[in-house]
């Protein structure tokens, strides 16, 4: 009978041990996803970083150089060492400007082909034609769309990739 008892005592132990330990595992699994936070760049190598990051989230710090005017859905973060731009859905607080913020959003790519490039010749045109330009900025386009074509023609490459982020949440530093 005693043997019995000891028997059930043990295993009861052994049971409750085994138990313990799968909490332990579980726990350690919920602290790793924990860990994975989202990467910081660094303003200064977000344009050399970012095709690694391509539809991830990041987080970018940096000061609100610029809201834009017209539809409030951009801004510009700056620092000494670069710049980016970011997008949102929703309107920026023009308030934002000349705070230092850390953004987290999703990094976009936007190639810049020949195709591309045909494209905003055309509206270009377009556009000076109907008035909506005068010479000087329809020159200028002009003149920017063919940087773009030199550059690709001096790195050897079809695109240029531009890369933004797509906002997702700020906070502001104090």
């Amino acid at each position: 009978m005693m043997r019995i008892t000891l028997l059930l005592i043990a295993a009861t132990f052994t049971l409750f041990s085994c138990k313990t330990e799968a909490k332990k595992v579980e726990t350690n699994n919920l602290h790793g996803v924990e860990v994975n936070e989202t990467p910081t760049l660094v303003l200064g190598e977000f344009d050399s970083k970012a095709v690694d990051f391509v539809n991830k989230e990041i987080k970018l710090k940096g000061i609100v150089d610029h809201v834009c005017k017209h539809g409030g859905k951009k801004i510009l973060l700056v620092s000494d060492d670069g710049d980016a731009h970011v997008f949102s859905e929703e309107r920026f607080n023009e308030a934002l400007m000349g705070n230092e913020i850390i953004v987290t959003g999703v990094v976009l790519e936007e190639r810049i082909d020949e195709a591309y490039l045909l494209k905003m010749e055309e509206d270009n045109i377009k556009s000076h034609s109907e008035g909506k330009s005068n010479k000087d900025q329809f020159n200028n386009k002009m003149k920017h769309l063919q940087q773009y074509r030199d550059k690709m023609k001096t790195d050897s490459v079809d695109y240029i990739s531009n890369y933004s982020l797509q906002y997702t949440s700020h906070d502001v530093l104090e």
